[in-house]
């Protein structure tokens, strides 16, 4: 699968990199309800897929997020993560990791105008710098 490809293709055809204009253009319902310390979570449910981000993120955790799950919708539709987290020994890393550099490769665009430096996606986005500088200058 050609993550990179896959964002291109959704940026052009959408005409922006905001995940939750992508999920809306999609169908994709994006819910803001209290999570305590989870930031996210994508379900589905007869067809229908919703992402569900924590309203006490912060707005770049928001965004981060809502890119992150949009990718387990558009990656992953079938695949419950947290199902599989607490009931199964299935390991999700690999499906993880996919979503990261699915997010990271949509919010944080070299040709997109965009003043975020990787310090301040570090800090703001909460994302480890190795995973970030691997997938923003790849």
């Amino acid at each position: 699968m050609d993550i990179k490809h896959k964002v291109d293709s959704l940026i052009k055809k959408y005409d922006t990199n905001n995940p939750f204009k992508i999920a809306e253009a999609m169908d994709i319902v994006v819910r803001t309800i209290p999570l305590g310390k989870i930031l996210g979570f994508h379900t589905r449910h007869a067809r229908v897929s919703i992402i569900h981000i924590n309203e006490n993120a912060s707005t770049e955790q928001q965004i981060f997020t809502c890119a992150h799950e949009l990718a387990h919708a558009i990656l992953h539709p079938e695949i419950n993560t947290p199902f599989l987290k607490f009931n199964t020994y299935y390991s999700t890393s690999k499906i993880e990791v996919e979503a990261n550099t699915f997010a990271i490769k949509l919010v944080f665009r070299k040709d997109m105008t965009s003043t975020i430096t990787i310090k301040d996606a570090v800090e703001n986005y909460g994302i480890p710098e190795q995973l970030l500088i691997k997938n923003f200058y790849d």
